[in-house]
Parts: structure tokens; sequence; C-alpha cells
């Protein structure tokens, strides 16, 4: 029996990940510990891993961004990413290095695995002292810097000619020393304060100093990069687990129309007239089936009245309901959208913050969906994607095609055998002395 610890922000999408591979380890016979936010350890100890909570103000609420971090609600744009980069992130690594170093402490594992989003793991790579091995899982589009790529979190495609490489060059140096900068020298001040030398790498690279970095998705729905670091690997995703019951009106999914599904996903849900709205009245007269999720918010929240080709479920079973759907519309959570491309689902993705315009872009670029390049879409608007994207077979070609590479991976079984590989190392783990 090996000894394993895993580390994740507290946030759901990057939890559920990492708590399937703890999962997984313990059904193999070993020990896990994880250490993550207070609202996920009732389902860790289930799993049968041991539970730590993030200590003060690193252990908040993913369901309530805005009310743990009141300066956050109404920001966009570049002062948008700095505000989550610094304060979801940032701020909380010295109190995540010393929990995980208490861990530890008081039990060496013989490797950790972390969302690339904890970066608490930072200092540990920094430092001087032995450490067991580090993997890492990459739930969000990969966020590492390319001469082939425009700075992530633009939702810019891949340049295609020399200007635009020279453009691309040109944005990645202004957002690694404006729009990133402040934060990086938050990054190295926190270093400097726990005895440690500045990064080597950008902080939203840190990853990049571990031994492997598991990238959640297949090579069809990344962007190719001629310098891709060598660590990097991509494993297929490791889809969500199931929620809901089947609702009443299941046998409606009949198959005599096409069945059109939206979703604000689980956290960015609390104003359901952002998208699920829209979709719902601007497809009101159409001969189409819109099957609305809400998340878990309360289906009176919903903002417009049902018509008669709407149905409406707080959650429905995801690989019973994609069966069924001839598009998804969502605000580009990337578990939901790896989960519909497994199963050869177009989608139309509106998404403003966070991650998802990178998704969205992405989407577009390999060819599975439209981006509406907006988390507020008129009626009109995702009504017209909608209809184009059911009007085109191409669309679902593509998307078939990410699922043909889908069904050729195991992730879970890739990533747990190289941490069970791991431990085959035992002059890498952290001495306790």
């Amino acid at each position: 029996m090996a000894s394993y610890l895993l580390v994740s922000s507290p946030i759901g999408g990057h939890v559920a990940p990492v708590r399937a591979v703890g999962a997984t380890l313990v059904a193999n016979g070993h020990r896990v510990r994880m250490l993550t936010g207070s609202r996920f350890g009732p389902a860790i100890e289930r799993d049968g891993m041991s539970f730590t909570p993030w200590p003060g103000s690193a252990d908040y609420d993913d369901l309530d961004l805005n009310g743990f971090f009141p300066g956050r609600r109404g920001l966009s744009g570049s002062r948008a990413v700095r505000f989550d980069m610094s304060n979801l992130f940032v701020k909380a690594m010295p109190a995540q290095f010393r929990t995980v170093q208490a861990a530890l402490d008081e039990e060496p594992a013989d490797a950790i695995l972390a969302d690339l989003t904890a970066i608490g793991l930072l200092p540990l790579l920094v430092g001087t002292e032995i450490r067991p091995p580090v993997h890492v899982l990459g739930c969000t589009p990969l966020p590492v810097g390319s001469r082939d790529t425009f700075p992530y979190g633009l939702g810019l495609p891949p340049p295609v000619s020399w200007f635009g490489r020279l453009r691309a060059r040109l944005m990645t140096a202004v957002a690694e020393k404006v729009v990133l900068g402040k934060v990086q020298r938050e990054v190295d001040g926190l270093l400097s304060g726990l005895g440690l030398s500045s990064s080597p790498v950008l902080f939203i690279e840190w990853f990049t100093l571990a031994e492997r970095f598991w990238q959640l998705t297949v090579p069809n729905f990344e962007y190719p990069r001629s310098d891709l670091p060598a660590n990097v690997a991509f494993a297929g995703p490791i889809l969500p687990e199931a929620t809901g019951q089947l609702p009443e009106w299941w046998g409606d999914l009949d198959g005599t129309r096409p069945v059109v599904h939206v979703t604000q996903g689980t956290v960015d849900n609390h104003d359901l007239s952002m998208l699920v709205g829209p979709t719902i009245a601007g497809l009101a007269d159409e001969d189409v089936l819109v099957v609305a999720t809400t998340g878990g918010r309360p289906i009176s929240d919903l903002p417009v009245a049902l018509p008669g080709n709407a149905r409406v479920a707080e959650f429905i079973p995801y690989h019973l309901l994609l069966e069924k759907v001839d598009v998804m519309v969502t605000n580009g959570g990337y578990g939901g959208v790896q989960f519909a491309l497994a199963n050869g689902v177009p989608l139309v993705v509106a998404g403003e913050r966070e991650d998802k315009p990178d998704i969205a872009a992405r989407v577009a670029g390999s060819g599975v969906g439209q981006n509406l390049g907006t988390g507020r879409p008129t009626p009109e608007r995702v009504a017209a994607a909608i209809l184009d994207v059911l009007g085109r077979a191409s669309y679902r070609d593509a998307a078939e095609r990410i699922a043909a590479q889908v069904r050729g991976t195991d992730a879970l079984t890739t990533i747990v055998t190289a941490l069970e590989e791991a431990t085959s190392h035992p002059d890498q783990r952290r001495s306790t002395s």
C-alpha cells in the first residue's frame, strides 16, 4: 500500500477530477489524504479518503465567490482576471503550503496529486528540500505560453500569419509584464516571506516545474504548440459524476424532434437570465425540445414562462441525457464541455469570465460549435446559433472526431498507473527530520 496526498483549490470543477483519482487509488488499496475546501469533506470521506480543510480564508465557498470576495462583483476583462488570480489562488498560497508541509511532516507521501490552481505547491517546487514527485491535473484550457498562441485568457485563436505571430508576441509581453505582472510580484513577495527565491516561471505556469502535468482533454481540442513543455501529456477527460434523477417528463425525449440542452452549470447560475432564459425564449416557436437544467437552483428562479416545447429540472444524469441531445448550450464550464464532446454533441458557448472565453474559442477553433462571444446573448442571437449548428453536419462530425479520440483514452487508469509507478522513487520523498 502506498500513501498519496491530494491537493485542490476549493472549486467544484477542480475538486471533482482530483477526487475521482483519489477514489480510484482507494479502490486499489492505497491510503489517500485530500486537502481542499470544507464543503467537499463529506463526499471525500465517503470515498474512503482522509480529509483536511484549508485553514482560514483559503477555505472559501465557490458557490458564493462574490459573497466571499465583495470586490469581485461587476469586474470584467483584465481587472477580473487579476482579481481572481490574486484573491482566489495566490493569497491562499502560504496557507496551502503550510498545510501541505504539516501533512507531509505527519506522514510522508509517495506522490502528490494537485489541480493546476493549487498554487500552494509552488513553494514546494522552488524549495530545496527533498519532496515527493508531484503530478498536476489540468481542468482548464492549457494555460501555458507558447510562440504559437496568443496569451492565455484572451479567448483568441492562434495566429496564422507573420503579422499575427508578431502581434501575439507583443500581447504576450504586455500580458506578462502588465496584466499579470502585479500578481507575479505578489507571488514572489509571498515566496520571499516563506524564505524562498522568486519563481523561475510565470505563476500560472507553476505546474511546468512538476514531474507530470495531465491535461484532461484530447489533442484535437487544444491548440497545437511546437514548444509544449516536456512534462505535459494529454490524458483525456475525467467526466463529472452523474447527479440527479430522471424527471417525470423523461419520456418526452423520444427522438421525434431535436433536443437542445441548456445549462449554466452549478457555479455561475445565480442569474438564469444570462443564458437559460434567452435560450428558452429564443426557441419557443421552433420545432425543437429544449431541456434546461438549473444546476441546483430552484426551478422557480427561471426568468421566463415555460413554453410548450421546454422542460426543466435542477439536475439530470448527464450520461443519460447527452445520449439524446443534438446541441448543448452552455456558459462554458470545462467539465461540461468535455462531457458533451465525449458524447459527440456539438456546442453553442456563451462565456465571458474566468477561463470561459478560452474554452469558447477552442470550441469554435476545433469546429465543434459556435462561440457567441458574450455571456448574455439575446434570444435571437442564441437561437440563430443553435439552428445553424443543428443545420450543419460539420459541427457534429467534428464533435464525433473528438469523441472518437476520447474513446481511445482512459484518464483514470493512465494517471493512477503513473502515480503508482512514482512510488518506485523513494529517494524523492520529503525529509521529515
